[in-house]
C-alpha cells in the first residue's frame, strides 16, 4: 500500500555515475566531451520531489546530499561513501553500486552481494532507511551490453533478498518497461537521457512506497520505425569508437572518469523547487 506522507527529513545518495546524474544536465547538453557541465538525474528529481511533498504537508523542505562520484567500483563505494553518509546523520540513504564491477568479466557477483549486504547492515544499524537499486534488463541491448544480463540478473535476486533480510526499499529498474526503450539512453548506451532520469525518479518514489506524480510514469513510448540494418551497423561503430575504446583504454591504464572528481552537493541542503 503507498504512503502519502514524507517521513524523511534529509536524504544522502551514494553511488557512482547512474546516482550522480550523467547525462542529465539542466543548464546545457552534457557528454563526455563537456564532463564539467552541472548534472542533475534521477537523484536529484527525487530530493525535489519529496521535498516539495513534504512543504506542502507543512514541514520544512527536504535535506539533500548527493556524494556519488562516476565510475566507482562498488568497494570504494561502500569504503568512502557509506562513513561520510552516515556521518551526516540522515534518515534515508540510497545506495546503489556494482553497475562498474558487472561490465568487467572477473567480477564475483556473490562477492559484491556480501559487501553490498555489509553496506546495508551497517546504515540500518544507525537508524538510516535504505532504497537500494536492481540492475536494468538488458535483453534489449547490443551484444557487447546483453552478455552481462546473467551477472545483472543474479545480482538483482541477492539485491530483493538484501532488501527482504534488512527491511529496505527497492528501485526495480529491471521491471521498468519504458527504459528498455533506447531512446532512453545517451549515446554512450550506459547512461540515461533526461527523460530516463525523469522517470527513474518516479520508480524510486514507487520504491519507497510513495505514489508517483503520473500514473503514465512507466508507459512505453510510442513505437517507431525500425532502424535500417546499415544505420545500426555505423551506430554500432561510432559507439565502439567514442565510447567503448575510450572506456577500454582507461581500463588498461587502470584509470577512471571520476579519479580527479569530487562530490558534487557533499553537503545536505534544503532542497527548493522552482
Amino acid at each position: 500500500m503507498l504512503e502519502r506522507t514524507v517521513r524523511w527529513s534529509r536524504y544522502v545518495a551514494l553511488g557512482d555515475s547512474f546516482t550522480e546524474g550523467l547525462w542529465d544536465s539542466p543548464d546545457g547538453v552534457a557528454g563526455p566531451d563537456q564532463p564539467d557541465v552541472p548534472l542533475r538525474g534521477w537523484a536529484d528529481v527525487l530530493a525535489a520531489r519529496l521535498s516539495a511533498r513534504r512543504v506542502a504537508a507543512g514541514e520544512p523542505p527536504l535535506e539533500y546530499a548527493n556524494l556519488a562520484i562516476r565510475g566507482r567500483l562498488l568497494r570504494p563505494i561502500l569504503a568512502d561513501q557509506v562513513p561520510a553518509a552516515i556521518g551526516l546523520r540522515p534518515d534515508l540513504v540510497s545506495l546503489i553500486g556494482g553497475g562498474n564491477d558487472i561490465l568487467r568479466p572477473s567480477a564475483d557477483v556473490d562477492d559484491l552481494a556480501r559487501q553490498l549486504e555489509s553496506a546495508v547492515v551497517r546504515l540500518r544499524a544507525a537508524g538510516i532507511d535504505v532504497l537500494l537499486g536492481t540492475g536494468v534488463d538488458t535483453v534489449d541491448s547490443g551484444r557487447l551490453i546483453r552478455v552481462t544480463r546473467a551477472r545483472v540478473a543474479t545480482y538483482n535476486a541477492h539485491i530483493w533478498s538484501i532488501a527482504r533480510r534488512h527491511d529496505a526499499h527497492v528501485l526495480d529498474l529491471w521491471g521498468m518497461r519504458s527504459v528498455r526503450d533506447w531512446r532512453m539512453w545517451a549515446d554512450d548506451r550506459i547512461h540515461l537521457t533526461t527523460e530516463g532520469h525523469a522517470r527513474v525518479a518516479q520508480a524510486a518514489l514507487v520504491g519507497l512506497g510513495l505514489p508517483p506524480d503520473d500514473e503514465a510514469w512507466d508507459d512505453p513510448l510510442a513505437p517507431q520505425p525500425p532502424t535500417p540494418r546499415l544505420e545500426q551497423l555505423r551506430g554500432d561503430a561510432r559507439w565502439a569508437r567514442d565510447h567503448v575504446y575510450p572506456w577500454a583504454t582507461r581500463r588498461l591504464r587502470g584509470r577512471s572518469s571520476g579519479d580527479t572528481r569530487r562530490p558534487k552537493r557533499p553537503v545536505p541542503e534544503p532542497v527548493v523547487e522552482a
